[in-house]
């Protein structure tokens, strides 16, 4: 079970990363039915001014390294790549890492990780412009720069800036279930879900749409994912010829009406297959895709794997 986490900072620190690290764990919604997380700022010496990389902008961590030594997870945001680390720092992740603690780097944050040695023949993953710099550094590591994180169990690594609100929401969902997940990501006005691991699928959350119609037909929609829209039906509601509300959708959204429709769909089952006790046919039904079997279609298509097999392994399990 996730109870605490340590946010490990060193000079060179990338505040929008660590700021996603704090705004994941470090607030307090209980009031949403998120547990509270005991969250630590940890830096290499307790009360030291730490340095980010924007000028004049420090931080002061209450925590030494020692408040590392009984942490759930341990979270190393973003920082300037250099070429050696602080050893108490690297040793400090060894130890956490050799105990059990789950390790998550955000961006540059790998290459800390990479130096304390615990990442030898695993894939990860970075921003996409230090890939190659990653992978020159440490050969022996598998870089994939397509995707927004990679899960190996104990250690999570994940791409540039927001991929990181990506990878801690993963971690919550993992470890406590969609529904404090999705309590946060409300909160955080971001998408609760965009899988990353070994295959890389994104869901569409509602897009922002500079069309009020097609905003408000858009939001309506996801009231109504059991009805049968069509493109037809949708026009109309748009009031907008079919043609028109074709072009207008694709130049805001970058997709098409229906592939966004089942986007939106597939979403809403995977809701339905962590909180409810709905069978898959209940779910396809509820989604509106009619049958199990076209749900399945379209949720291996989506996610990469059965319904039966997402509920088994992300079924909401907060004690």
């Amino acid at each position: 079970m996730l109870r605490s986490v340590g946010a490990l900072v060193v000079d060179g620190l990338a505040m929008f990363e660590f700021g996603v690290v704090c705004e994941v764990f470090g607030i307090d919604r209980t009031d949403d039915g998120v547990p509270a997380f005991d969250f630590r700022v940890v830096a290499p010496t307790a009360g030291a001014a730490i340095q980010s990389g924007i000028p004049g902008v420090e931080i002061r961590a209450p925590y030494g390294l020692d408040a590392l030594a009984d942490v759930d997870l341990v979270a190393v945001p973003a920082t300037v790549i250099r070429d050696e680390y602080d050893p108490a720092v690297l040793d400090a992740i060894r130890a956490a890492h050799a105990r059990g603690a789950t390790i998550v780097s955000v961006c540059s944050g790998v290459f800390v990780l990479a130096a304390a040695g615990i990442l030898d023949g695993r894939t990860v993953t970075t921003h996409w412009r230090h890939a190659d710099e990653l992978a020159r550094r440490y050969p022996n590591l598998v870089v994939d720069p397509d995707v927004l994180f990679v899960d190996e169990g104990d250690i999570v690594t994940s791409a540039g800036t927001a991929a990181g609100i990506d990878a801690c929401l993963h971690i919550v969902r993992r470890e406590l279930g969609g529904t404090v997940a999705t309590a946060i990501a409300r909160r955080m006005v971001v998408p609760p879900q965009r899988d990353g691991g070994q295959r890389q699928y994104i869901p569409q959350p509602v897009p922002e749409c500079s069309d009020d119609s097609l905003r408000l037909v858009l939001e309506w929609v996801q009231g109504t994912l059991a009805d049968d829209h069509t493109v037809d039906s949708l026009a109309a509601r748009a009031l907008m010829s079919p043609r028109t509300f074709a072009r207008r959708f694709a130049a805001e959204t970058g997709t098409t009406p229906m592939r966004w429709l089942a986007g939106q769909r597939v979403m809403h089952a995977q809701v339905l297959l962590e909180d409810s006790d709905l069978d898959v046919e209940e779910v396809a039904r509820e989604c509106g895709f009619g049958s199990a079997a076209l749900l399945r279609h379209h949720f291996r298509r989506a996610v990469g794997v059965a319904p039966a097999d997402y509920r088994a392994s992300f079924r909401s399990r907060v004690a």
